[in-house]
């Protein structure tokens, strides 16, 4: 998530009507992005465009870039390098393909491009991305019979049809804000994050807005440290106002969860900072958690939590029963436990069952689903399964406009059994249980199984596995490229990939492993199941 800053005089006349701005260190991100389509033309010649923004840098800086179009298997054909001056705004950068490797046209297949690029300074994260490409006409995959699971729109008698899963899915997008922190701003006037507390549109309008885009499930993911209207310390803001707004929230997303049976409201917080610490959600918190005083020494919270102090917050988590998400994690220098980035602890395993594998961008004025630009954090996360954590992935819109759910197609697809109704309880029993797929096509669905059992089980497994990749698109969409990928937990290793098959059938070696499923469509729209862990007997 990024942040504007605003100009010195304008600061100066927010604070003297008592309104604190951003400070200048909170938020503060390198963002690039590599848009590369998925289709070409006849002569498949194409552009991949890259995208530079640093939302409030102070000063120019130099983008070092690198892309790398990657054939099937792995090689590398082609190279591209460069530089980009990024001043105050965002800057985007034109990378033409011929569409041949030397003299030649490229061979048929499903390519990789990989965006590599780094901002110059001290304590800037390397920001890395890679979308497939179709070249010619690659054959498509065999996938298996798998019948669509019935959503929120099905008949509420409709039983699940004979030999499909018995599942509900649900669709959300569970990372938003609105004006009770730094989101809710008029699409018309939207430029990035707003001082806290001043924009136009809170949870109300929020929730309203997601029901009427089709989304079944938004989360208001208030920022835990800004109820004081301030992205600091605001010295004189109230206390007990403070808790009162979270209460506030909690009231309203109940309120209209009630009022609209089938639509699932939910008001959290995401805790942290950007810097030097790392941005998660809470689903189901009815406390306010924070670190902040006023003047007086009262805490802007209910309940005192030291900032950056991730180990407990995660020991609070578990015993509060809590659930979280790893929101848009680095690689570096975020969730620090002992100095180790993205570190294990056995109470984080327990309370972390998900990680955003992909985010629309953050400040998308789209009304339409539109928007290009996103971010790519599948690395971050394997890392975090190779670390031993238990997560699915997660595909959000961190919506800082009055959009919520409409800048992109990208939900999180939540499987609840067939006849519960959705509840808060039933969507924290899913999440626990790890029955989650992230999409980036809301008519699509991916289910991965293994020896029948359902993605986001844990069970030990003697002589083969089958793992199998169900996939099912309301629309019509093919798949184009299937990979089954396989890590260990615990082993601090690389994720890497088994199989190009969505049914793979094999004997895993002695011990830990876990494997999860990625589909890309025929428009280039990915899913990515949830992981299933085995323990090889």
């Amino acid at each position: 998530m990024k942040t504007s800053l605003i100009s010195l005089s304008l600061s100066a006349l927010l604070l003297s009507c008592g309104l604190a701005t951003a400070a200048p260190a909170e938020h503060k991100e390198f963002e690039a992005t590599l848009y590369a389509h998925f289709h070409a033309g006849a002569a498949q010649q194409r552009t991949f465009t890259l995208s530079f923004d640093y939302p409030g840098l102070d000063r120019p800086g130099i983008v070092d870039w690198r892309v790398e179009l990657v054939r099937p298997g792995g090689r590398t054909a082609l190279r591209w390098r460069g530089r980009a001056t990024l001043a105050a705004s965002s800057v985007s950068v034109a990378v033409p393909w011929s569409g041949r490797i030397g003299r030649s046209p490229a061979p048929p297949g499903i390519y990789q491009v990989k965006l590599h690029a780094v901002l110059r300074g001290d304590g800037h994260e390397a920001v890395s991305q890679d979308w497939e490409i179709a070249v010619g006409k690659p054959s498509q995959p065999r996938m298996p019979r798998f019948q669509p699971l019935p959503g929120a729109t099905s008949s509420p008698a409709a039983a699940p049809a004979p030999g499909t899963l018995p599942y509900t899915v649900y669709l959300g997008n569970l990372h938003s804000q609105t004006k009770h922190s730094d989101g809710g701003a008029e699409v018309t006037a939207c430029k990035g994050a707003q001082p806290p507390l001043s924009s136009p549109y809170g949870p109300d309008a929020a929730f309203a807005f997601a029901h009427k885009q089709g989304l079944d499930i938004l989360l208001a993911s208030e920022h835990n440290h800004m109820y004081d209207g301030s992205d600091g310390s605001a010295p004189d803001a109230d206390a007990g106002k403070a808790r009162a707004l979270y209460q506030a929230g909690l009231a309203s997303a109940d309120a209209y969860t009630q009022a609209h049976p089938g639509f699932l409201a939910l008001y959290g917080m995401e805790w942290g900072v950007i810097n030097n610490g790392g941005h998660l959600n809470i689903f189901n918190s009815r406390e306010l958690l924070g670190w902040e005083t006023n003047a007086r020494g009262e805490l802007m919270a209910d309940t005192r939590t030291p900032r950056g102090d991730y180990a407990a917050l995660y020991t609070l988590m578990r015993e509060r029963g809590w659930v979280g998400q790893f929101n848009h994690p680095a690689q570096t220098g975020q969730f620090m436990v002992n100095g180790v980035p993205l570190a294990y602890t056995p109470d984080g395993d327990e309370v972390m069952a998900l990680c955003e594998v992909v985010n629309s961008t953050a400040f998308s004025t789209s009304l339409s689903e539109s928007e290009t630009r996103r971010s790519h954090f599948e690395a971050a996360c394997n890392r975090l399964l190779e670390a031993g954590y238990h997560v699915a992935f997660s595909t959000n819109q961190d919506n800082h406009c009055a959009n919520w759910g409409a800048s992109y197609t990208n939900r999180t697809g939540i499987l609840v059994p067939a006849g519960a109704a959705l509840t808060r309880d039933s969507f924290i029993d899913a999440l626990k249980a790890r029955r989650v797929f992230a999409t980036m096509d809301k008519g699509s669905q991916l289910v991965l199984s293994a020896n029948g059992r359902m993605m986001g089980e844990r069970f030990r497994n003697r002589g083969p596995l089958e793992l199998v990749a169900n996939f099912a698109s309301s629309t019509g969409k093919q798949v184009a490229a299937v990979a089954i990928m396989e890590g260990v937990p615990g082993r601090k290793g690389q994720v890497t990939q088994l199989s190009d098959k969505a049914t793979t059938s094999f004997i895993p070696a002695p011990g830990e492993h876990f494997y999860y499923a990625r589909i890309t469509q025929d428009d280039g729209k990915v899913l990515w199941s949830a992981p299933v862990w085995v323990t090889q007997e």
